[in-house]
């Protein structure tokens, strides 16, 4: 896993099957983004049996093979999608183009499994909903700031555990290194990219949701801005937003594509959560000038001050909850209305931010 470039974020852990070898076959697909090798690896160690892959550009597909030996390439989409074995597709494809695969996975009775961000506009999700309705399938997103890493799995189990109590107020930092030269076209056009809130702000969004406990919240104020990239016109390299939820807990979170150089990893992200009986930091991919190891936990409650470096000790449920959830047709992973909550409330974000783009700067 490259520790200094986020598009290639893609943990391992050791494996722990909830099925037998062969029970829930996947195929992958659409390897525009890097994070299709995270989602394959979670869903791997969970047991999962991956059958398929296809993309129309070879060098993916040739790179995707020498990762994953024995999958079988498939010459067209359709191969994969008409194979009745597989229960589940996954799938890294440019954001813009990533509701209507939805659409299409889901037409052909399987499951889908989309990186993030799972839309790029209000009108994809509202179509999704009624597929997703009318087809029974599940439309899931790879949220991997919260899934793929073992302190943001941790602080759920503080806060269901009630250690900090009812949690108020969500704040996260997802600070981003932009690494330019290495980005494909797409990342640089808003319409495929969808805006910074939009696409790496559905990961701060979603897990307000999750550790506020809300099943609803209202975008109160939000930012976007190209500060520093006159070069590429269409980047915001800057955005923030205020959240509150229906229950009464709050949330202020930061994006950006300012990591320097100097910084060990891809990006200093951080999330803050405090609650009535305590409060918890997770330091998840650096311990800034300590350590240059991820996953650190801080919390503070009645008893007293604790820390937790819970790298390698915690694992990743996410992936095995969803494979039971695709057999046993359940919702304990991830329920398909948090994914359009956390989906509908970016793109809310995003479609209502102020533009803070210094006019010189102004296409």
């Amino acid at each position: 896993m490259s520790r200094s470039d986020g598009m290639m974020y893609a943990p391992v852990h050791e494996a722990k099957p909830v099925v037998e070898a062969g029970e829930f076959v996947f195929a992958a697909m659409a390897l525009d983004h890097g994070h299709i090798y995270g989602m394959c690896n979670g869903l791997r160690e969970a047991g999962a049996k991956l059958k398929w892959v296809y993309d129309p550009d070879p060098q993916k597909v040739a790179a995707f093979l020498k990762a994953y030996p024995g999958v079988r390439a498939a010459r067209i989409a359709e191969e994969l999608l008409e194979d009745r074995e597989v229960r589940l597709v996954a799938a890294a494809a440019v954001p813009s183009a990533r509701g209507p695969l939805g659409l299409k996975v889901m037409a052909h009775g399987k499951d889908y499994f989309t990186d993030k961000t799972p839309f790029t506009s209000l009108d994809q999700l509202a179509v999704a909903r009624v597929q997703a309705a009318h087809t029974g399938r599940k439309y899931m997103t790879y949220f991997s700031e919260r899934l793929h890493v073992e302190s943001a799995v941790y602080a759920g189990q503080l806060i269901r555990e009630g250690v900090i109590g009812r949690v108020l107020q969500v704040m996260g930092t997802g600070p981003h290194r932009l690494n330019a030269a290495s980005r494909p076209d797409w990342f640089f056009r808003r319409s495929d990219y969808g805006g910074i809130l939009c696409d790496i702000g559905s990961h701060q969004i979603e897990q307000f949701l999750f550790y506020g406990g809300c099943r609803d919240a209202k975008v109160l104020h939000s930012k976007v801005a190209n500060y520093h990239h006159p070069e590429y016109p269409e980047l915001e390299d800057f955005g923030d937003a205020t959240l509150a939820g229906d229950n009464g807990a709050t949330q202020y979170f930061r994006v950006d594509w300012f990591t320097p150089d100097g910084l060990g990893t891809w990006g200093d992200g951080r999330t803050v959560i405090l609650g009535t009986d305590g409060y918890i930091e997770l330091r998840k991919y650096t311990d800034l000038a300590r350590s240059n190891t991820g996953d650190h936990v801080y919390w503070v409650d009645s008893r007293g001050e604790h820390y937790a470096h819970v790298a390698g000790k915690v694992g990743y449920p996410f992936f095995g909850e969803l494979i039971l959830d695709c057999l046993n047709r359940t919702e304990i992973a991830m329920t398909q209305e948090h994914v359009f909550k956390a989906a509908e409330l970016c793109l809310s974000a995003q479609s209502q931010a102020l533009n803070m783009t210094p006019v010189t700067l102004r296409t």
